[in-house]
């Protein structure tokens, strides 16, 4: 599922638009090959009988919801996530069936902090938590190209324009 652009507002410009790394898509495919197989498998193996067919009934009906639970939710999950960093403020939106979008303006940023494990590194991935004034934080878990996104992310910080209380601080100074 793409990302709606009506959701920015006319003024902002979009940077940058990722979803989580691939490497959390690995798992819930080699599930449902895993499920498929043991389908698959069940079906051969087991005799064209009332009892081979009760049996491979209760085989499918297992798969079928390891598939789904561990395999097919999982990947759904994983398309529906959304990272997306304008000039002006941070999305992070997720949801399959319902959907939950969270907004962090960038100027009210206060610190942005990288994690990466050692196949994080590898891979080039790594998890951005980024807090914000009046304990608003978002975490962003498998981020593809992470040092280069915390970079970025630090210079549109450096360049967001300031609240227009700041501004009118500054104007009366």
């Amino acid at each position: 599922m793409a990302f709606p652009d009506d959701v920015l507002s006319d003024e902002e410009e979009l940077v940058l638009h990722l979803r989580p790394h691939w490497k959390a898509a690995v798992l819930p495919v080699l599930m449902l090959l895993l499920t498929l197989s043991g389908f698959i498998l069940a079906w051969v193996m087991l005799p064209d009988t009332e009892g081979g067919r009760i049996g491979l009934g209760l085989v499918a009906a297992i798969m079928l919801w390891y598939g789904l639970r561990y395999g097919a939710h999982p990947l759904l999950t994983w398309r529906c996530t959304h990272y997306v960093l304008t000039d002006e403020r941070l999305l992070v939106q997720h949801g399959v069936l319902t959907r939950e979008r969270r907004d962090l303006p960038l100027n009210r940023v206060n610190d942005h902090a990288l994690t990466q494990s050692l196949l994080d590194r590898v891979l080039g991935s790594g998890t951005l938590t980024i807090d914000s004034i009046g304990d608003q934080s978002a975490r962003l878990a498998g981020v593809p190209g992470a040092p280069h996104v915390q970079t970025l992310l630090y210079e549109l910080i450096e360049q967001a324009p300031a609240d227009e209380e700041e501004v009118e601080e500054e104007e009366v100074r």
